[in-house]
């Protein structure tokens, strides 16, 4: 579905279209955040910000000004539905072909504002995904603009009865969902993917690690996730949504994973 609105800026000057030289485009050489919108205002907008300004850093691209975003993207907002998703590009601009970076950059950022997603409750099923990711820690934690190897995971299926799947890394273990984090409980506690090698750093999941008591990242593999006692995947957009099947295995609902959900709908109240 195309945008409700967009906003697209050269620097801080605004911009009918993207410049077909842009190197997002060409190389998906940019950043990319993904924001609940609710009341006309983004609950987790700092951590997004910050996880944005991480980004760019390693990336070696300038981040736009704190204030200037926060104020366009108000400005979009203004006009949104109360309800709605935020999505933000970040790249490195325009440059001539070939990889080197241009010598002067000028970032593009491009606002859209997008309709939020049907509710849905879950329990989700999910499946195994052939497709592996790519170990790279130089790009690791980051929402970079490379998904390829998502999108050729989410075309593996077309069952509308499978919600999601489940990604493994090139060694073998367990590390994302194709657009999502993942939480198993294990031995009573919650536990997600390490990533230092693959996968995003997800802001559902930072809240996650900082808020349910014991949780922390761990070396996970399949057995460990069709053996655990529950299985969620989260997001910024969708909160937390409970996995009730994951091919032969299927999990009941369980009071730790209500208690969690609950939890996150106290301290922010969108979800």
């Amino acid at each position: 579905m195309s945008a409700l609105a967009t906003a697209i800026y050269r620097g801080q000057e605004r911009m009918p279209a993207p410049d077909p030289a842009d190197r997002g485009l060409a190389y998906g050489d940019g950043l990319f955040e993904t924001m609940r919108v609710s009341g006309a205002v983004v609950p987790w907008w700092d951590a997004h910000l910050a996880r944005l300004a991480n980004g760019a850093r390693r990336l070696g691209i300038p981040a736009p000004d704190a204030d200037w975003l926060a104020g366009e993207a108000a400005a979009l907002l203004a006009a949104a539905p109360a309800e709605a998703v935020l999505k933000l590009v970040l790249t490195r601009g325009a440059g001539g072909r070939g990889y080197s970076p241009p010598e002067v950059t000028v970032p593009t950022v491009v606002l859209s504002v997008h309709p939020l997603p049907a509710p849905f409750d879950g329990p989700l099923t999910l499946r195994w995904c052939e497709v592996r990711l790519a170990l790279q820690p130089r790009l690791a934690g980051l929402k970079h603009l490379n998904r390829l190897e998502q999108v050729l995971a989410r075309a593996e299926w077309n069952d509308p009865a499978i919600h999601e799947g489940l990604m493994l890394d090139a060694a073998g273990r367990v590390t994302c969902a194709t657009a999502a984090n993942v939480f198993a409980l294990v031995g009573g506690r919650w536990l997600t993917p390490a990533l230092q090698e693959a996968g995003v750093a997800g802001i559902a999941r930072g809240w996650v690690l900082a808020n349910a008591p014991g949780a922390q990242e761990a070396e996970l593999r399949p057995a460990d996730i069709e053996s655990a006692e529950a299985l969620f995947l989260c997001n910024a957009v969708r909160g937390i949504l409970p996995v009730g099947r994951l091919g032969q295995r299927a999990w009941a609902p369980h009071p730790a994973l209500d208690e969690l959900r609950r939890r996150l709908r106290r301290d922010v109240p969108a979800f």
